[in-house]
């Protein structure tokens, strides 16, 4: 059933999105659980492609939706530090917490699921994507069997208008 639900909220964003004049590119191939697996359908499509790690804090106070371009290794420690959270303080957060604070399973958080943060969630974006050398940024949008594809620009708008002001870091 959450698949359908998935594919009900993805057409409800994609609404959304329209209404910010927005444009989006959707390709739809089978479900995939990994950027690898994603990049057998989606490969011939110019422009960046994007991993998304949602973390929290040791304290459990704090999370962050991080993407990232998708062949970047991101080092915690290193990441906490830039965050100013310290070193060894960030956890990958379990599913729970991704259902709870994004309405998103495991492999479908993405900025899309930011309209369902109430503030808790804060999002950083790997530099490399506002370098101007991407048309397009691909995503999984909710749901792990389509890729959706939007400008850099437009990414921007969305995640600005959920509330959220990105904290852009070279990761």
């Amino acid at each position: 059933m959450r698949g359908l639900q998935m594919w009900a909220e993805l057409e409800q964003q994609l609404g959304a999105l329209a209404i910010l004049a927005i444009r989006t590119e959707v390709v739809e191939h089978p479900e995939v659980f990994t950027v690898e697996e994603m990049m057998a359908h989606i490969q011939q499509f110019k422009g960046a492609h994007s991993k998304k790690i949602f973390l929290i804090d040791k304290k459990k106070n704090d999370y962050w939706l991080v993407t990232v371009i998708r062949d970047r290794q991101v080092n915690l420690n290193n990441l906490a530090k830039q965050l100013g959270v310290g070193s060894g303080n960030l956890r990958f957060a379990d599913e729970t917490a991704m259902l709870e604070k994004l309405k998103a399973g495991q492999g479908c958080a993405t900025l899309l699921a930011l309209s369902y943060d109430d503030g808790d969630v804060k999002f950083v974006l790997d530099s490399v994507f506002q370098e101007g050398r991407h048309e397009k940024v691909y995503f999984h949008p909710m749901t792990n069997a389509p890729t959706m594809g939007l400008s850099t620009q437009d990414r921007l708008t969305f995640v600005k208008k959920t509330g959220h002001d990105p904290l852009i870091k070279f990761l």
